[in-house]
């Protein structure tokens, strides 16, 4: 938290100014994007990405592969003229995102599949066949 301003110099006003709630607006507004948590986790078999995205119907997503870069987004705009109420407290988040992945060489991108359950996007990127490891094998000497 940024220390409050000694009024006795600086008039009221700039007290809000550099006061935690500006800056928390301030880095909500301007570009109209948000960036969803992820996770990423490897196996033997290959990668796991998963997107917190609440509230985003699978309609929504764009997801593309270029030049060995996977990029997720969605174009995501204000709930309906309709839908509108008069809120006391609003933080639903209905901003797009986008977020791109440079892909290693050991993924088989043609089998990359995702889903989504429970506002959990999971993205399932195998590895090629030649690069999974397989378990030591045993030769036994006759």
């Amino acid at each position: 938290m940024l220390a409050r301003i000694n009024r006795s110099y600086v008039p009221a006003y700039w007290d809000d100014f550099f006061n935690d709630k500006f800056f928390n607006q301030l880095k909500n507004t301007g570009s109209g994007e948000s960036r969803p948590a992820v996770n990423i986790s490897e196996d033997d078999k290959g990668y796991t990405i998963e997107l917190a995205v609440p509230g985003i119907a699978k309609d929504k997503f764009n997801l593309e592969i270029e030049n060995d870069v996977l990029t997720l987004s969605s174009e995501q705009n204000e709930i309906k003229d309709e839908q509108k109420q008069n809120y006391l407290r609003r933080e639903f988040n209905y901003q797009s995102f986008k977020r791109s992945f440079e892909l290693p060489e050991t993924i088989d991108q043609e089998q990359i599949n995702a889903t989504i359950d429970t506002g959990i996007l999971t993205l399932s990127l195998p590895k090629k066949e030649e690069e999974i490891q397989k378990a030591p094998r045993q030769i036994e000497v006759k």
